[in-house]
């Protein structure tokens, strides 16, 4: 009996470090990614690729650190934001020197076979230096708004240069989210915003453009504090935006103007634009309600949609695994989405806070962009579905992203029981 005893304290001191982490959130991510080397096998069982075990083997690594990093004081990494921000910065500078080519874009960095994309983990660090410079304002000025936008528009230049529009978006995502829990004034977000709604506006509708311009202007004079100075800007800058923007779009070539708008009608070009997108529609909807089975889709089976392990993954669980399937992805991705909000609004600090909706604008804007592309609703722009989609860089920053907010939850949960 007192050996028993002493086995089971044994057992206990061993994993007694990681009893305040978060289950849920654990669970579900390495749910996600363990269903998602499934996906990735199926979609790959005809042609004798092993990307499902690489999946698997690189997630599994991924929860190793952030099973480390969930058992650091994460408070610690204010002090380290310049270092963190230098560092992204320096690794995206090397991409344009000696990063490899593919799909058109120079993204990837070649490490002793491992391909290293610095615009997946500039995500995370960006997530820590922005939390870092927010979380000591209670409310934020547009001087502090416009420092921070600064700061981060070098990286965000770096990744949209490779080119990478979808890592750029996220980046925007990213920094919106922060910005709204960090209480900077909600009509400075949209007057950030409003610059691109005037470019597509005005190629839709010169009255809807005009009226939205007019729209800016009212929100400039109530939420800036310069009124008469801020309103002229706002107006001028929609104004122009509008014009370049309408201009811009008048020098692009047909199959480019495809590319942009291909979403909304992909059957204009159905072996350009909209192949990928009308593939995937015809798969998911070939699911119907319970599927037509795991390794048994013909969409799937017989490769006709590219990029199917990466982007386009939602697709196969859509034909396999039909709406019964689809519907129970969503739902484990809205638990990971519920702990993270549990977590930002129980957190120690502000820090702690801001980290956990970073983590929490990166991953929800992803999901909705991704599963908008596969059922026709986005266009197609590169962006991985979290946890589930082939690629090590990206699996690797979501983890690294969860071991973050894990952190932040475990000492949060200390300091309630101690």
């Amino acid at each position: 009996m007192l050996q028993r005893i002493q086995v089971r304290n044994r057992w206990k001191s061993i994993f007694k470090p990681w009893e305040e982490a978060d289950p849920w959130l654990f669970g579900a991510c390495i749910a996600l990614t363990i269903f998602g080397g499934i996906m990735i096998r199926s979609v790959e069982i005809n042609q004798g690729l092993i990307d499902w075990w690489r999946h698997w083997v690189t997630g599994a690594v991924g929860l190793f650190l952030a099973i480390i990093i969930s058992r650091c004081r994460y408070q610690t990494l204010i002090e380290w934001k310049w270092p963190i921000y230098i560092l992204i910065n320096l690794s995206l500078i090397a991409v344009r020197f000696i990063g490899t080519t593919g799909l058109g874009a120079q993204r990837w960095i070649n490490i002793g076979g491992f391909y290293l994309q610095p615009s997946e983990f500039a995500k995370v660090g960006m997530i820590i230096t922005l939390a870092a410079l927010l979380h000591d304002k209670t409310v934020p000025t547009v001087r502090d708004m416009l420092k921070m936008l600064a700061i981060m528009a070098l990286p965000w230049g770096l990744i949209f240069a490779e080119p990478n529009l979808g890592t750029s978006l996220v980046f925007g995502a990213i920094t919106m989210g922060m910005f709204y829990w960090g209480n900077v004034n909600p009509g400075w977000l949209i007057l950030l915003f409003s610059p691109l709604i005037s470019v597509l506006l005005n190629n839709l509708s010169t009255p809807i453009w005009i009226a939205w311009v007019v729209v800016a202007g009212i929100i400039a004079w109530r939420s800036l504090p310069w009124p008469w100075l801020g309103t002229f800007a706002a107006v001028l800058v929609n104004v122009v935006s509008g014009h370049v923007g309408h201009l811009f779009w008048g020098v692009l070539q047909d199959y480019q103007k495809m590319r942009l708008t291909g979403f909304l009608n992909p059957e204009k070009d159905p072996l350009g634009s909209g192949y990928h997108l009308i593939q995937s529609r015809i798969a998911i909807g070939a699911g119907e309600l319970k599927g037509r089975g795991l390794f048994q889709g013909t969409q799937t089976q017989l490769n006709f949609i590219p990029e199917q392990h990466t982007d386009f993954i939602f697709s196969a669980i859509g034909e396999e695994l039909g709406f019964i399937g689809c519907i129970a992805v969503l739902l484990v991705f809205w638990i990971i989405c519920f702990r993270l909000v549990v977590i930002a609004q129980t957190a120690n600090d502000n820090f702690g806070s801001l980290l956990a909706i970073g983590v929490l604008s990166m991953l929800i804007f992803q999901v909705f962009v991704n599963i908008g592309m596969n059922i026709g609703l986005a266009p197609v722009t590169g962006i991985p579905l979290p946890f589930l989609s082939y690629g090590n860089a990206s699996l690797l920053s979501n983890f690294l992203g969860l071991g973050l907010v894990e952190a932040v939850a475990s000492q949060r949960q200390r300091k309630r029981w101690n």
